[in-house]
């Protein structure tokens, strides 16, 4: 019986360009707003050929924010993870993102967050797809946030998953704010924010680690 052939290198990187494009205009138009159609006539790709890569219009919308995560673990989770433990962690992965944002990693502004304004009224499976990601995340935030009261870096009465909550809060509204004014001062904003937030539950020593932080707002906003 003969092999089944798998996809080519040449296929992959094809089907790689193909999604970050559509995650680029989706982050723009929406993913309602993505069509198989619509991303042949940007690409300048036959629809015919895009349906080989892809069966439906579902099916791209999927494959796109499974490609969306890979750019935000890339850009934003496995540099944070690699800077530290504990608070410094949990800094990182407020810097990075303000700063993933304030790049325009994505044209748009964060995918998850226009993902999640566009599909949270909406049941199904993109929904759900962004739901689990999202949910994932945040308890990222979490645990980054428990290690700080672990290490003595924030005080016992914090309540990590109230922290992740109010960190996120400060992160989306940088991102909506930073592009519904085109004001980057929304990222300063939100990094002292987030600073003040973390210093208040800060003991001695995370007082030491948030000191190590650059003061520099700037740096989040380049």
């Amino acid at each position: 019986m003969p092999r089944r052939r798998g996809p080519t290198d040449q296929g992959l990187r094809t089907r790689q360009t193909i999604l970050r494009r559509a995650a680029e205009l989706a982050s723009v138009e929406g993913l309602e707003g993505l069509s198989i159609g619509a991303l042949a006539d940007d690409l300048g790709f036959s629809k015919s050929g895009l349906f080989a890569h892809f069966g439906s219009k579902e099916e791209l919308q999927l494959a796109t924010i499974d490609a969306a995560r890979e750019v935000y673990v890339q850009e934003v989770i496995a540099p944070a993870l690699a800077a530290g433990k504990g608070l410094t962690r949990l800094c990182a992965l407020c810097e990075l993102f303000l700063s993933y944002v304030a790049r325009q990693v994505f044209p748009g502004g964060c995918f998850f967050a226009s993902a999640m304004a566009e599909f949270d009224c909406k049941p199904g499976p993109i929904k759900d797809k962004i739901a689990e990601i999202q949910a994932a995340w945040m308890e990222t935030l979490r645990r980054a946030g428990a290690s700080a009261v672990d290490a003595g870096e924030l005080g016992p009465h914090t309540d990590p998953e109230q922290l992740a909550f109010e960190l996120e809060a400060a992160l989306l509204a940088a991102n909506w704010y930073f592009h519904l004014f085109d004001d980057r001062s929304y990222m300063a904003r939100a990094a002292d924010a987030i600073r003040l937030r973390l210093s208040a539950d800060a003991t001695k020593r995370g007082r030491a680690t948030l000191a190590t932080r650059s003061t520099d707002t700037t740096a989040v906003t380049t």
